[in-house]
C-alpha cells in the first residue's frame, strides 16, 4: 500500500513510529506537510499537489493535524476523501472533536456521562453559570486550548467570576466545568483503535498542578481499566465518528466521566508507559479497512 501521513514535522515521535510501523509491514510511506498541499477542487477530477507535483496512487492517509492548522488540514483531508483515498479519521470527525463545545454536546446527547459543563456569552450570566456547575472550585477551559494550555482552576467564587469576566471581555469563548475533586489530579487516557482499546494509561498531574497532561509535566503509568470504562471510551470515540482517538476519562464518585476526545493522540507517552506497539496496531487497522473499502468500491465482499 501507499500511505500518506499528514504531519508538519517528520521528526515527531508519533510520526516516526507510524512511518517505522508502516515500512516494517512493507508499505510505501510519504510524510506530507499539510500546509504545503494545495488543491484543485474540481467535480470531475479533484487533485492535490505537493511542492510542484500531483499526488497520485495513495491507498490511505493518516492525519496528524495540529490544532493550529485544523481548518486547512481538514480541507486537505476532505480533498483526499473526494479522491477516494481511505482516511484513518475522517475530516468531519476531526472537526467535531476539535470544537470542544460541539463535541461535548454530541456526547451529552448520546447519554455519555460528562462533568457538568456550562457555556455563556454575557457577563450578567456569570453568577448563575457558576451555580450551574456546582460552585467553586471549578475548571475554566478556553475552547481553543490544547495539551492543557488554557485550562485553569478557580479555587474561589470571586476568582472564578473575575477570570470568566476577563475572558468574556476579551471575546474569548470559555467552558466552565465542574471540578472533580476525588480524581486527585489524575485521569485515564484510553487509546481507541477501531472498536477496541489498544492501551490505557493513568496520567497523574505533577505536584501543585491539577492538569494531568504529559506536556504539562504529568506522569503516565499503565493501568487496568474497568469494563464500564472500556465501553465508555469506545462509545465516545464512535459517537464523535473517530476510528482512532485518545479518550480521557475521570474516575468520579458518580462513576467514570469522559473529559475529552482527542482526534490526534500522541503515541510517545502511552507506548512508553504500556510497552504496547500502538503504531503497529494503527497500521494493521489501516490495512484491513482500506482494503475492505476498495472491495466495496469494486462491488465485492
Amino acid at each position: 500500500m501507499k500511505i500518506g501521513i499528514l504531519s508538519r514535522n517528520p521528526r515527531l515521535y508519533s510520526t516516526r513510529r507510524l512511518v517505522e510501523a508502516a515500512m516494517d509491514r512493507g508499505h510505501k510511506v510519504h510524510v506530507l506537510d499539510v500546509l504545503r498541499c494545495y488543491m484543485n477542487i474540481g467535480s470531475r477530477q479533484p487533485t492535490i499537489h505537493y511542492k510542484g507535483r500531483k499526488l497520485e496512487g495513495f491507498d490511505a492517509v493518516i492525519p496528524r493535524i495540529g490544532a493550529s492548522v485544523t481548518a486547512y488540514g481538514t480541507a486537505v483531508l476532505r480533498q483526499f476523501e473526494m479522491m477516494g483515498v481511505y482516511p484513518l479519521n475522517e475530516s468531519l470527525a476531526i472537526s467535531r472533536a476539535r470544537d470542544k463545545l460541539r463535541a461535548m454536546q454530541i456526547l451529552a446527547r448520546s447519554g455519555i456521562r460528562l462533568p457538568v459543563t456550562g457555556f455563556a456569552h454575557q457577563p450578567d450570566d456569570i453568577s448563575d453559570l457558576i451555580d450551574m456547575v456546582g460552585g467553586a472550585p471549578l475548571v475554566i477551559k478556553l475552547l481553543q486550548g490544547t495539551q492543557g494550555i488554557g485550562v485553569m482552576l478557580a479555587e474561589t467564587r470571586q476568582t472564578a467570576e473575575n477570570m470568566i469576566e476577563s475572558f468574556l471581555g476579551l471575546k474569548a469563548n470559555v467552558l466552565v466545568q465542574q471540578y472533580i475533586r476525588e480524581a486527585n489530579g489524575a485521569d485515564i487516557r484510553c487509546f481507541v483503535v477501531g472498536n477496541r482499546i489498544a492501551a490505557a494509561m493513568q496520567r497523574q498531574a505533577r505536584e501543585g498542578d491539577f492538569r494531568s497532561n504529559l506536556h504539562r509535566g504529568g506522569k503516565g503509568t499503565a493501568v487496568r481499566i474497568t469494563p464500564d470504562e472500556r465501553v465508555m471510551a469506545v462509545r465516545a470515540a464512535a459517537t464523535i465518528g473517530l476510528k482512532v482517538a485518545g479518550v480521557d476519562i475521570l474516575r468520579s464518585d458518580q462513576g467514570p466521566m469522559v473529559l475529552e476526545v482527542n482526534s490526534s493522540p500522541g503515541l510517545g507517552g502511552i507506548e512508553r508507559a504500556t510497552g504496547k506497539d500502538i503504531a503497529g496496531q494503527i497500521i494493521q487497522f489501516v490495512e484491513k479497512n482500506a482494503r475492505d473499502g476498495r472491495k466495496r468500491n469494486r462491488g465485492g465482499g
